[in-house]
């Protein structure tokens, strides 16, 4: 089975990742297309917590007795700034009306419903700067462990042009905390110019994966397990929006052995 989930080119239902089609346990993701003045209904089931971002364009939104009018102002996921997302509990009905073309993603993941339906402002998410030289990229919390949920994290990154992202390579796959722990993960692509590509790579230790793929523009790659390195070629800067979740709520990685020698300190590197 493939990991890279590629894009349908047009209709409302751009990509779909479900626990099912996936093979695995705990992560959910689609991401969807709406026309200025378009509606939609996006139900969680009853066992399943939902985090909607709007990616881009504007729209308003009721969940329950919660609605909000005017929720998001990006025109582009490469905008310098960070999108409105809601939380909601299982069994809740995302009604969405569009103002403007709007692309929008909701995460899933298992959940008894603790927690209730909330906003989560782009004030309120943590904006920080990862890596150095060519592996720099520009990290957006939007829904971290020190949030309240379940089960979900999202996470958004924007590489620059022929830089590398998630590297050196790591991983998430084995219960062994606090060193490591274990999340499934999503990554939904953006590339700018949309005609451009990245290059990613899911491996394990053992080789048992060893999946090397040309991404697209609002492609999906599933990483199950193993490690999972990006890297943008020269010309085309790189957006992904990150789902896990798994069995605990926390993110815990190990670096790949082989490559950990670039971030070690220069005198304990080998000559």
């Amino acid at each position: 089975m493939t990991l890279l989930v590629k894009a349908a080119p047009k209709g409302e239902a751009i990509v779909e990742v479900t626990p099912q089609t996936a093979h695995w346990t705990h992560v959910g993701f689609e991401a969807r297309r709406l026309a200025a003045g378009q509606r939609t209904e996006i139900r969680l089931p009853a066992d399943r917590e939902g985090c909607l971002v709007v990616l881009t364009g504007t729209i308003d939104l009721r969940v329950g007795d919660e609605s909000w009018q005017g929720l998001g102002d990006r025109t582009s996921v490469f905008d310098d700034a960070s999108p409105h997302a809601v939380y909601a509990p299982p069994s809740s009905v995302f009604e969405i009306s569009a103002s403007t073309d709007t692309e929008i993603a909701l995460a899933s993941a298992p959940a008894t419903g603790l927690h209730g339906v909330r906003l989560i402002p782009p004030s309120s998410m943590k904006r920080s700067v990862r890596g150095t030289g060519a592996n720099t990229r520009y990290v957006c919390d939007i829904l971290p462990e020190s949030e309240p949920a379940e089960s979900l994290l999202v996470v958004e990154v924007l590489t620059p042009a022929g830089h590398s992202s998630s590297y050196p390579p790591h991983k998430h796959d084995t219960d062994a905390l606090p060193e490591e722990s274990v999340l499934e993960e999503t990554y939904y692509h953006r590339i700018d110019p949309p005609q451009g590509f990245a290059f990613q790579r899911v491996y394990t230790d053992s080789r048992d994966i060893d999946e090397s793929m040309a991404v697209g523009d609002h492609d999906v790659v599933m990483v199950p397990r193993g490690y999972h390195p990006v890297v943008m070629p020269h010309g085309y800067r790189g957006y992904y929006l990150n789902v896990m979740a798994g069995p605990r709520r926390e993110w815990h990685f190990r670096n790949d052995p082989a490559h950990e020698w670039m971030i070690a300190p220069p005198a304990s590197r080998s000559e």
